[in-house]
C-alpha cells in the first residue's frame, strides 16, 4: 500500500506550519522547499482549510497557519480524511469485485485485519508528534 501525493503533501503542508507556527506561511515558500507546484499547493490548501487543518488569510499580511493545535490533529483522522478509498485488493471493492475466489478467501480477512493495525498505530500519533524532532526537522527544510 502507498499513500498517495495527496496524503503525503498534506502531511508536508501541517509539519511545514506546525514548525511555523510563529508566523504565517506562503504557499510559495511551501512550494519551493518541497520543490512542489505551487498551484498543486493553492488545491490542497483549500482542502485543508475545509477540513479545519489550515486557516488562510488572505491579503497584503496574509498566509497560512495550522487550524488547530499540532496536538489535536490525529495523523489517522487525517490519512483517512485525504485518501480516496482503502481498497488494498479487488475484493475491498464490493460495487467492483470480479474476484472468483471471493466469500471462501481468507486474504480478504488478513488485509483487512492489517488495515485496521495501520489505522490503530496511525490514531496513536498527532501531528506534534511528527514535529517532536523540531531541530533536525528545521535543519533540513533550512527553517532557522
Amino acid at each position: 500500500m502507498q499513500l498517495t501525493r495527496y496524503t503525503d503533501y498534506s502531511l508536508r503542508i501541517l509539519m511545514y506550519l506546525g514548525l511555523n507556527a510563529e508566523r504565517r506561511c506562503t504557499i510559495a515558500e511551501i512550494a519551493e522547499t518541497f520543490g512542489v507546484s505551487r498551484n498543486h499547493l493553492m488545491k490542497l490548501t483549500h482542502q485543508l482549510g475545509l477540513m479545519g487543518y489550515v486557516t488562510t488569510l488572505r491579503g497584503k499580511n496574509g498566509g497560512l497557519t495550522l487550524g488547530l493545535p499540532p496536538g489535536k490533529i490525529p495523523i489517522g483522522d487525517l490519512v483517512r480524511k485525504t485518501e480516496s478509498n482503502f481498497h488494498l485488493v479487488e475484493c475491498f471493492n464490493r460495487e467492483r469485485n470480479r474476484c472468483p475466489i471471493a466469500g471462501a478467501c481468507v486474504l480478504t480477512t488478513v488485509l483487512d485485519d492489517a488495515l485496521t493495525a495501520f489505522f490503530s498505530v496511525l490514531d496513536g500519533y498527532t501531528l506534534a508528534d511528527l514535529l517532536k524532532p523540531s531541530g533536525a526537522l528545521r535543519h533540513q527544510l533550512g527553517i532557522s
